[in-house]
């Protein structure tokens, strides 16, 4: 929208501004045009539906509004801009009081049973094939697989980790991410086999077979979703309580950034003793840097996409997975006549570093980006603005 980023408002500030000193614009001479007044109208929809200020702040940060834009509105930053925007609106309750924190989010009972929901589940499949006869993993692999699924898309759905209102609606477990984890589980292993010739029969599920299946870092990163769920929760609410705090954007954002970078933290140590756990448990190698590094990548995706950003974490999920898959493929490809050459970069990397590197790196890489991508989008207030119902 023009203007809102004070490119286009500058002209009607100007009819009544004199030069600037000090980074920031004179007020306007008397009876010049009223250039908040002029922003009202522009924006007059997001001012009547607000709920309190920092809903008109985040608002207009969100169409491009900076604290230097406000200096043109004779305001030192966007939210006392906001509060009058606020206060101007005609509202047929008594005045607002002071800005005070938006709806918090509330622990409920369903959400958090919702989030146990898919490490109990495959903890059951695991169990199953452990226990129950070769015959039928076959059957308790796909129905477990398939059961799994399900239960993270519950988990999804509700709680901290559900998409905000006002995000389009798309499936909550995307194939990329059933990718990545169908790799977690059987990819190291695969990729094993055919560097050193095979693979000679088909995955049994057993650790010790000739195409061995990573249980443990899968049963992990299942388990993972309820710390995953709670750190969102800790996300939020200090993102909110910052949002009150604030008196302007970048203050604001110089207090997100620490915590999301903690919060994440947080998540990665909570997945780490997860896997040192399924690992003794399950007499398994509990597969730090693959797992941990898939962890981070599926986290910050679903923090992206639970504050309304889905195209950077489904790119970066996709691109991430078709490394995976092109690593045994470019292998296999490499054994046709003249083509020896497409196998070179897997081999180079995997026959001095083992199978491992591949995941990690791709997952590693991945992470980092959405790392970036996270400290920029999911620092700005209106990533965290209480628009719609409380959860």
């Amino acid at each position: 929208m023009r203007g809102v980023d004070g490119t286009g408002a500058g002209a009607v500030a100007a009819s009544g501004a004199s030069g600037a000193s000090s980074g920031a614009e004179a007020a306007p001479r008397r009876g010049a045009v009223d250039p908040v007044k002029t922003l009202l109208h522009r924006h007059r929809e997001l001012c009547e539906r607000a709920v309190d200020p920092l809903e008109i702040a985040a608002g207009l940060e969100s169409h491009g509004f900076t604290d230097r834009s406000a200096a043109r509105y004779r305001h030192r930053d966007v939210f006392s801009l906001a509060e009058e925007l606020y206060a101007r609106v005609p509202r047929d309750a008594d005045p607002a009081p002071e800005p005070a924190p938006g709806p918090a989010p509330r622990i409920r009972t369903d959400w958090v049973l919702l989030t146990l929901l898919p490490g109990a589940v495959a903890s059951g499949t695991v169990a199953g094939l452990r226990l129950g006869p070769g015959t039928a993993r076959p059957l308790v692999a796909l129905g477990g697989l398939l059961a799994v699924t399900l239960a993270v898309r519950a988990a999804l759905g509700r709680g901290p980790l559900a998409a905000r209102p006002g995000a389009a609606p798309r499936p909550s477990v995307p194939l990329w991410t059933v990718c990545l984890l169908g790799y977690a589980l059987l990819g190291d292993g695969l990729l094993d086999a055919v560097v050193g010739g095979g693979p000679d029969a088909l995955p049994t599920g057993a650790p010790d077979g000739p195409w061995p299946a990573a249980t443990a870092p899968v049963l992990a990163l299942a388990l993972a979703c309820a710390p995953a769920a709670w750190c969102s929760h800790l996300l939020a609410l200090g993102a909110r309580r910052r949002l009150a705090g604030s008196r302007g954007l970048e203050d604001f954002t110089s207090g997100v950034r620490p915590l999301l970078l903690g919060v994440l933290a947080l998540y990665l140590a909570a997945l780490t003793v997860l896997l040192a756990l399924t690992g003794a448990v399950l007499h398994e190698d509990p597969a730090y840097p693959q797992a941990l590094t898939l962890g981070a990548l599926l986290f910050l995706a679903r923090l992206l996409t639970a504050h309304r950003h889905r195209h950077a974490p489904a790119v970066i999920l996709g691109a991430a997975a078709a490394a995976e898959v092109a690593a045994p493929a470019l292998v296999l490809s490499g054994r046709l006549p003249d083509c020896g050459f497409l196998a070179v970069p897997v081999t180079t990397l995997a026959d001095p570093l083992g199978a491992a590197v591949i995941p990690t790196l791709s997952c590693g890489c991945a992470a980092l980006v959405l790392l970036a991508h996270a400290l920029r989008t999911l620092t700005r207030a209106s990533a965290h603005a209480p628009l719609g119902g409380p959860e």
